[in-house]
């Protein structure tokens, strides 16, 4: 990428870390959650779209907390957790606070519980690198305003983070991915 930056005739957009975020609201369904946080995180655990934080809502911790970090872990993926997570579920590592700043690029996630919506948010406003962020939700107020106020370059609603990836998207290969707040990019269709 660094070739690419330097020897490049044209302006290049760059973005190296990929924090991402997956939030669990109490209204999403436990077998989608599983599959989507496994997908998200063990996919490809060494590229920028793997998830590399887990956020569930304290409101439903005894509905998701157990099932999601067996099915992670029943995948090969190392669990660091909160200490009120660590309280429901013995034996796991220790989250620090470096673990919420870290791209882990490997087979570890960190987790933690959130009061709702609004501690996701939270939570992701001070963490994340503003690449790719996903709501597992079937409440619609709670996706809505997950897509209102997280300010990440790639939001995704019951969809795995590994999503951010330009083959992904139909676009082809990658070199790197832009997360740069600046005016829109690409080509707009006509109705004229």
């Amino acid at each position: 990428m660094s070739r690419v930056q330097n020897e490049a005739r044209v302006p290049v957009f760059a973005h190296l870390e990929g924090l991402c975020h997956v939030y669990v609201d109490t209204s999403a369904d436990l077998e989608m959650a599983k599959t989507i946080v496994v997908n998200a995180k063990m996919r490809r655990t060494g590229i920028c779209g793997s998830a590399e934080t887990l956020l569930i809502d304290r409101k439903a911790k005894d509905k998701f907390v157990l099932p999601l970090i067996t099915a992670l872990r029943d995948a090969g993926c190392e669990v660091r957790a909160s200490e009120d997570i660590r309280a429901m579920v013995p034996g796991l590592i220790a989250a620090t606070e470096e673990d919420w700043a870290t791209e882990y690029l490997d087979a570890i996630i960190s987790v933690t519980l959130v009061d709702g919506i609004g501690g996701a948010i939270d939570h992701i406003a001070s963490w994340s690198s503003a690449h790719t962020e996903a709501v597992i939700a079937e409440d619609p107020a709670v996706v809505e305003r997950f897509f209102a106020e997280v300010d990440s370059a790639i939001l995704l609603h019951n969809a795995s983070t590994q999503f951010a990836d330009g083959g992904e998207f139909g676009m082809g290969g990658e070199i790197g991915i832009a997360t740069g707040k600046m005016h829109a990019r690409g080509r707009s269709a006509s109705s004229s």
